[in-house]
């Protein structure tokens, strides 16, 4: 069970962010981007590396998580969703994703797990969302689903607060491991799912 499944009940505890959201006149797509603009704060931070920097990483992480899905709901509150939004809205994510995960990479000098990790987000999400361009419904399940990896991020950078080393690895290592493994299973994962709806 991923925390993708967790939408509906999210989406009941964002109406209060919702209605502050069109109090402030605040569009959708302004708040896809200020999501973005989190995220590359706290690709910052994880490049920084320091334990101070990576605690005001995890806050922004599940911030940007937040806002991702204020973004939606408040479209949809609206009544202005669109094609065009939800073109935004993925490829704002798409390029968080990568500075988050760049930033952590960055951070403990692994470029080689950052690259792993970063192709295994990518294809997942492309996995996701190319379902839906074939035909089928929009897949957001498997193992390691966006919501996640976000929350997994945020653990991490609080654990990286006060852990610099867990068997002689940064946390941060194992999390870009994680990402790299996962990710490509649950990729594939989602490509065996659609595959056998479409054959």
């Amino acid at each position: 069970m991923t925390l993708d499944q967790l939408r509906p009940v999210a989406n009941r505890l964002l109406a209060p962010w919702v209605r502050g959201a069109k109090a402030v006149g605040a569009t959708p797509n302004s708040v896809s981007v200020v999501a973005f603009l989190l995220a590359v704060g706290a690709g910052v931070a994880f490049y920084v590396a320091t334990p101070l920097a990576y605690g005001a990483g995890a806050v922004l992480v599940f911030l940007n998580g937040w806002l991702d899905l204020l973004d939606g709901a408040l479209a949809r509150e609206l009544g202005t969703d669109s094609e065009a939004g939800d073109l935004l809205d993925h490829v704002l994510d798409r390029y968080a994703d990568v500075v988050v995960v760049a930033g952590l990479a960055a951070g403990i000098a692994r470029f080689d797990l950052g690259l792993a990790a970063v192709t295994g987000v990518l294809l997942t999400s492309y996995l996701g969302t190319q379902a839906e361009a074939v035909g089928l419904d929009r897949v957001y399940g498997g193992l390691l689903g966006r919501a996640d990896r976000l929350a997994l991020v945020g653990v991490t950078g609080a654990v990286s607060v006060s852990v610099s080393s867990v068997g002689g690895y940064s946390p941060v290592a194992y999390l870009l491991g994680l990402f790299a493994v996962v990710g490509h299973l649950t990729a594939v994962q989602r490509f065996v799912s659609a595959w056998r709806q479409l054959a």
